[in-house]
């Protein structure tokens, strides 16, 4: 795998047209840690020739793409490190934003400091979280399972909340495969701090069979960081099957969001999460997928498949599955630099 991966650095790090990007002005769409994946999973062991292999070789990379920031994990990185990594950002004009474990018992609050301790060390002013959960449809087969959930996910703000407001540091908690929008929105409203808001994802919701636009417009006033995506779906056998594509390639109206989450909150910064991997299957069409939805309406559901087969991507979704890892770190870059291209061309990020 390490061969491989040496191999595949010239179309990750040494390309001309990324040292031709080095005179732009950095755009304003940062790039999330999971949009290189596939690259931080084979690069874990440090081999020699990978593109990045910690934080601030990752904020290089970005910078050489033309990217506006990134956010990315740091652990309970020492200050050192996290102030490289904000001298550089700043150098540059990019900004950083940090994901972070939230705390599940009072017992972790101390990691959780010291990951928030970090992120401000970085220059972050947000960090991004998500509920101790997992996709709704996967993790939980009863409303009762769902209950639990969310009180643990009310729990673990209120551990948060102390901490962030110390260090003065807002958490956007990603709507992620497990709230719909009104239950997010009921934990934040009932915990009623500014330090909370929301990480806006523009596709996580269509698993739960909600109008992409429609989740856009109801978080906006909520909205603290975007992970800004396209999606394409197709049905299947299960229910359906759900892709993140390059920005421009999927269903969604990128404009409109845009404008809508800048319209409420002018200031906000969007980072590309562009997942290179196989379709993920939404089992709509079986019982535990609704096990944990018994107040959604029939209605709803009809509406959401309609849109489903209305928005069904004309040609086969992408895959990875049985690609060399030198050909998948070669999609994964594409993927990236075409979605930071449509960005600046259609988006004005």
């Amino acid at each position: 795998m390490l061969g491989l991966l040496a191999a595949a650095t010239p179309a990750l790090g040494l390309a001309p047209s990324l040292a031709a990007d080095e005179s732009q002005s950095p755009a304003g769409l940062g790039v999330c840690k999971d949009s290189y994946g596939i690259a931080w999973g084979a690069a874990r062991s440090n081999p020699p020739g990978a593109p990045f292999h910690d934080a601030i070789g990752f904020l290089e990379y970005c910078h050489r793409l033309g990217a506006g920031g990134i956010q990315i994990g740091l652990g309970a990185a020492g200050s050192e490190d996290a102030a490289r990594l904000r001298a550089k950002a700043e150098a540059w004009r990019m900004f950083v934003e940090v994901q972070v474990g939230l705390p599940r018992k009072p017992a972790d609050v101390p990691r959780f400091e010291a990951e928030v301790r970090a992120a401000r060390q970085a220059g972050a002013e947000v960090v991004r979280g998500v509920a101790p959960g997992g996709r709704r449809y996967e993790a939980f087969d009863s409303a009762e399972a769902l209950r639990r959930f969310v009180a643990q996910a009310r729990e673990c703000l209120a551990l948060a909340e102390p901490v962030l407001k110390k260090h003065r540091v807002r958490l956007a908690l990603e709507n992620h495969k497990d709230w719909r929008v009104g239950e997010l929105l009921d934990v934040l409203k009932r915990l009623g701090s500014p330090q909370v808001g929301v990480c806006v994802d523009t596709g996580n919701s269509i698993a739960l069979m909600e109008d992409p636009m429609s989740v856009v417009v109801a978080y906006a006033p909520w909205a603290v960081s975007v992970h800004l995506k396209d999606m394409a779906v197709a049905e299947c056998e299960a229910g359906f099957l759900l892709s993140e594509v390059p920005l421009g390639e999927g269903f969604l109206d990128l404009p409109k969001m845009v404008g809508a989450l800048r319209r409420a909150v002018p200031k906000i910064r969007f980072s590309l999460e562009m997942i290179t991997r196989d379709p993920l299957q939404v089992p709509c069409l079986s019982a535990k997928y609704w096990a944990t939805m018994e107040d959604v309406p029939a209605s709803r559901f009809a509406q959401g498949l309609a849109m489903i087969r209305a928005s069904a991507a004309k040609k086969p979704l992408p895959r990875v599955a049985g690609l060399s890892l030198q050909e998948k770190l070669h999609a994964e870059d594409q993927n990236v630099r075409k979605s930071l291209a449509y960005a600046r061309e259609h988006l004005g990020l």
